[in-house]
């Protein structure tokens, strides 16, 4: 079951990664603490099927769910998420398998039940709370960076962060790359300002105009953010937020990107 939700290649990665416990000084501490391993299973189990953290099957994984909280808590305040993503692109480059020439960005809606920090009156969702995920990819859909606002934050707000949050990605020869040449994104990030910073990270803006009709053609490009969406979307504990704490859906977020980009280097998983 754990070897399912959790494949070697995955733990291999993770392992190194993850903060040592404090020793055990006490004589007699009581019950040993559970696997790192099968706590990684009870939050992918958590990811894939969206049940509360009540409903993990403790008999099957071998952990409840409050276990796996917590560790989704430590790591993700210990940064372990963040640190995998940049190793498995260093992986992907090296690979051949990462092409940040053209890159796409773009922002969905999910509906927050249970509020918490960043969230806010979703446009789209006749003003529910709601918090929005926002993902710069590459051109296979790789996802580089992601973030998460409140539903009512304006895609734009997220461009300059996003492409800051690109790690320095090195496994070739030369300058580790950390922005794309070309960026596509749709009408809603079609400012002047941005254009005119872009261009002065010497990036060249491929976004559609506001007026224009429709058939620009950037769709032919743009369209692999859109299935990265539905990639992260296929992750059920991501259609609708229940985690109150913003960090806890971030790091959850953070997971499921991890997930998309070790598919790359296989199609198992």
């Amino acid at each position: 079951m754990n070897s399912d939700l959790v494949p070697d290649d995955l733990w291999e990665r993770t392992a190194p990664l993850i903060p040592p416990r404090p020793p055990r000084r006490h004589r007699f501490p009581g019950r040993k603490p559970v696997d790192d391993r099968t706590a990684l299973a009870g939050i992918v189990h958590v990811l894939r099927k969206g049940v509360s953290w009540a409903d993990v099957p403790a008999e099957r994984i071998g952990c409840s769910g409050v276990t796996c909280w917590r560790r989704l808590r430590d790591w993700t305040e210990a940064g372990v998420g963040d640190r995998l993503h940049e190793a498995l692109l260093v992986e992907l480059r090296r690979a051949d398998l990462l092409d940040m020439d053209d890159c796409a960005i773009d922002g969905s809606h999910v509906r927050a039940l249970k509020g918490g920090d960043n969230t806010g009156p979703s446009p789209v969702d006749r003003s529910r709370p709601g918090s929005k995920h926002h993902v710069i990819v590459d051109r296979h859909g790789t996802p580089l960076a992601v973030s998460l606002t409140g539903g009512n934050w304006h895609d734009v707000t997220q461009l300059i962060p996003l492409l800051d949050a690109i790690p320095r990605i090195r496994g070739r020869r030369g300058r580790p790359r950390h922005k794309p040449k070309r960026l596509y994104a749709d009408r809603g990030y079609d400012f002047r300002k941005h254009r005119r910073l872009l261009w002065a990270r010497g990036i060249v803006s491929k976004i559609a105009r506001r007026g224009a009709p429709h058939g620009s053609g950037l769709g032919k490009t743009r369209w692999v953010v859109e299935r990265t969406f539905a990639w992260l979307h296929q992750f059920k504990r991501l259609r609708i937020r229940y985690e109150i704490r913003a960090d806890l859906h971030q790091g959850l977020l953070q997971l499921a990107c991890l997930i998309i980009c070790l598919r790359r280097f296989h199609t198992s998983f």
